[in-house]
């Protein structure tokens, strides 16, 4: 009888000795992946900040934009293409397309001096300004978010239980491709 109750103890033991620091990993890892999640959740409300007011301010200045009707196609194309993203990293991308014509649409007003005298071409700057530095903000927290986190699935011993339960590394938000190069506006 004293036999079966060492066993039993010493069962129990390894049990606890395995079990704690796998319910410790997981524990983490959740909180990890929910604070990702979290952050995520931040850079979608400010770009759906810039999806819903960037198109009622460029309606608001076309009568004194005429001569750039591409830019605003390109800004209603790229609205459309958040609306159809169904992915993280479709909306990262649709997210890329809609800076991209943002950029465009800056440029043109910085080309344009007797542009920047309207009033309603002046708020769509202040927003336009306004809604990229918070993009730019959350973008920065959600990707220092992500590194923490895939270092964590990535690091031994971690990896491991990472592995067994399904947790795997999230895409960072990267800048669209020539977004390294100034836009350039021609009117020729």
């Amino acid at each position: 009888m004293k036999n079966s109750w060492k066993i039993i103890i010493g069962i129990a033991v390894v049990l606890l000795i395995i079990g704690i620091p796998f319910v410790a990993t997981y524990n983490s890892l959740n909180k990890k992946q929910n604070e990702v999640d979290a952050q995520w959740a931040n850079v979608e409300s400010k770009l759906q900040r810039r999806y819903d007011l960037i198109p009622n301010l460029v309606n608001a200045v076309k009568g004194d934009m005429k001569q750039e009707k591409e830019v605003f196609g390109a800004i209603a194309d790229a609205r459309s293409a958040v609306s159809k993203a169904s992915s993280q990293n479709e909306q990262i991308k649709a997210a890329g397309q809609m800076e991209s014509a943002v950029s465009r649409l800056i440029a043109t007003v910085e080309n344009y001096p007797e542009l920047k005298s309207s009033e309603n071409v002046t708020r769509l700057m202040d927003e336009l300004s306004g809604t990229e530095n918070r993009i730019s903000v959350e973008r920065d927290k959600y990707n220092e978010v992500v590194k923490s986190y895939n270092t964590k699935v990535k690091s031994a011993p971690t990896s491991f239980v990472a592995g067994m339960l399904g947790f795997e590394t999230k895409p960072y938000f990267k800048a669209v491709e020539g977004a390294d190069k100034a836009p350039e506006v021609n009117f020729d």
